[in-house]
């Protein structure tokens, strides 16, 4: 697993986060998601084989992140809310190349890692609404804009729907064991507009045009599947 440590934006001394551990991550849930519900994926084939790509996800259940994971085509690195890493999942989730990330302010480290994944030619999934809603790409924050436009990036849209329609009966905040649950790849775009500018202004443009990229692709996703 690999650990290189290295300083941060703000001194601190942060990790890479393991490239092989987000395989691990993959292939776990490439066991789980298939063997308790029934994916279908479409246009995966769209995500860039090769080189940083940074994966947009709506985000309506706490399933639709470990479902990206285990469907996704290559190993990737979720920004994750550090409330979720207590007890066990701590080191795991580190393990498996995630990046855990404090919500009440700037969190310096896991910029400084998210930058690393995508420097690295990895993939990073950002859940770009922040925290789970009713998973529309209403309403975006601008972590995924700077991400973006700073290391040229490409954004690949992704639609997960089908994990928050009913609850099942065994676990109320997961979806019903083996039924149906939609995931749906669009096509890479770049969220800069080509200045190579980080200013206030250039952000909040990218921004209000990635807001219109992913809700294009969301109602696309709707019409092909059906949901």
């Amino acid at each position: 697993m690999r650990r290189h440590p290295r300083r941060g934006e703000a001194g601190r001394e942060v990790t890479v986060p393991s490239e092989k551990g987000a395989e691990v991550g993959r292939r776990i849930g490439v066991g789980l998601m298939y063997g308790l519900w029934k994916p279908r994926v479409l246009g995966a084939w769209r995500m860039p084989a090769t080189g940083p790509v940074i994966l947009a996800v709506n985000h309506s259940n706490i399933l639709d992140g470990p479902m990206v994971m285990g469907v996704s085509p290559r190993p990737t690195h979720f920004l994750i809310k550090k409330e979720a890493f207590i007890g066990p999942l701590d080191p795991f989730l580190i393990g498996i190349g995630q990046v855990k990330v404090d919500r009440s302010g700037a969190d310096r480290g896991a910029i400084t890692q998210a930058l690393d994944v995508l420097k690295t030619g990895g993939v990073l999934g950002i859940f770009p609404e922040g925290t789970r809603g009713e998973g529309d790409f209403a309403s975006l924050r601008a972590g995924l804009a700077y991400f973006a436009v700073r290391t040229g990036a490409p954004v690949v849209p992704v639609a997960v729907l089908g994990s928050s329609e009913k609850p099942g009966r065994l676990i109320k905040g997961l979806p019903p064991l083996r039924s149906r649950v939609d995931v749906v790849y669009g096509d890479p775009f770049e969220a800069g507009d080509g200045s190579g500018r980080r200013t206030r202004k250039a952000l909040d443009e990218a921004t209000e045009r990635i807001q219109k990229q992913l809700s294009t692709h969301l109602q696309n996703a709707r019409r092909l599947t059906g949901r």
